[in-house]
């Protein structure tokens, strides 16, 4: 049953990749039909992840009320819902709205998860679930490519994967007796919910947030504009760069694979050391003028040193701040993440606009540094004693 349960969460990471590349890869068909301007996706965008904020602050409630397996099959038929609204959006307000309810699914469920993981896994299981996820959000855009390539539209893209969501939503709540048994103290319902106040203002949590905050910045930044990068910077035609920004997704879906070896061997701690270590020789390849190949090099070793951080970090939290109180404070650094993911990349785009694109490896040494800082200020206020609150 074990083994059972185990392959049901991996299949629900996989669940929460799918829709997140699609609006993306539909935005260039979207804009077009609905007639509104281009920067508008950024304007669904914000709304989704508002909507994920809100409910990974709230994720600690929910948990202790409905347990990891109800929140989780409660909020991906949430998201399906969302998804299928959208297949049968006709105007830019309706996209809009839908989006309200897609955020909050996703928010919940992310926060759920991955504490559940981190209390009753070890950490070679984060760090493969996180590879799910990658594979997931690999998988969306070739569903939604399938679609417009057929004549379909991208209405059916966002059907086909809101069917593949509705079927998830199956059989977790057939699965839900799986749950049963393996709560941790933070869904047992004998202690209330840990005010937000007191999470917060608790030895290391502000640490945590800034760590989580620029990694999310750094990622996703890089990600999103490695190919505007080396086209406005280092002259590159636009099929060679797209095909550089693919690596740097590959190298973090990649590496987690690789980092879920290398967890049986190495603590958390030191698989994040080892990622910051990664990025700095990554972006230092960028800074350095020594033509596209050692550009291409350094977005992949950049993937590569994400890879780890993540989910060890969030494997951690048990340990530094104690089972207990794990899903708040993993509540709290997934809506860190999503601030992150939601403003740094478009102040990027405003700094590459008004000043230069090649500003983006500096731009990325900020985040690293504030990562490595919050890292080790993180490990000295609380030690991995487990009594931080």
């Amino acid at each position: 049953m074990v083994h059972l349960l185990l392959a049901v969460i991996y299949l629900s990471f996989i669940s929460l990749g799918l829709p997140d590349a699609l609006l993306g890869s539909a935005w260039p068909t979207i804009y077009g039909e609905l007639g509104v301007p281009v920067s508008y996706m950024g304007i669904i965008s914000m709304i989704i992840s508002a909507g994920t904020v809100v409910s990974s602050l709230c994720s600690d409630r929910l948990t202790r009320r409905l347990g990891a397996g109800g929140v989780t099959a409660l909020s991906v038929g949430v998201t399906a819902a969302a998804l299928f609204g959208f297949s049968v959006s006709r105007s830019f307000l309706a996209l809009c709205l839908w989006a309200v309810p897609y955020g909050l699914g996703a928010g919940s469920v992310d926060a759920a998860l991955n504490n559940y993981v981190a209390l009753h896994y070890t950490s070679r299981h984060m760090s493969w679930l996180h590879c799910m996820w990658g594979i997931g959000a690999s998988l969306g855009p070739y569903a939604m490519t399938f679609a417009l390539a057929g004549g379909q539209g991208w209405n059916m893209g966002y059907r086909y994967i809101s069917f593949l969501q509705i079927g998830l939503t199956v059989i977790l709540v057939l699965s839900l007796g799986l749950w049963k048994g393996r709560s941790g103290a933070a869904e047992s319902g004998e202690e209330q919910a840990l005010p937000l106040r007191r999470a917060i203002t608790a030895p290391g949590t502000r640490e945590m947030m800034l760590l989580f905050f620029c990694y999310c910045a750094l990622e996703t930044t890089a990600g999103q504009w490695a190919s505007s990068y080396l086209v406005l910077a280092r002259g590159l035609d636009e099929q060679t760069a797209a095909g550089c920004a693919s690596l740097f997704y590959l190298g973090v879906t990649g590496g987690r694979a690789l980092s879920g070896f290398l967890t049986m061997r190495l603590s958390d701690r030191s698989m994040v050391r080892l990622g910051l270590a990664m990025i700095t020789v990554g972006v230092l390849a960028l800074l350095l003028p020594l033509g596209p190949a050692a550009a291409f090099a350094g977005f992949v070793l950049t993937g590569l040193g994400c890879a780890p951080i993540y989910p060890c970090a969030i494997h951690a939290t048990p340990e530094l701040f104690g089972a207990d109180r794990s899903q708040a404070l993993i509540g709290i650094q997934m809506a860190s993440a999503y601030v992150g993911t939601c403003l740094m990349p478009p102040l990027f785009g405003l700094m590459a606009n008004h000043i230069s694109a090649a500003l983006l490896p500096w731009y990325l040494v900020v985040f690293l540094a504030g990562m490595a800082l919050a890292h080790q200020r993180l490990y000295r206020r609380c030690g991995g004693s487990g009594t931080a609150l």
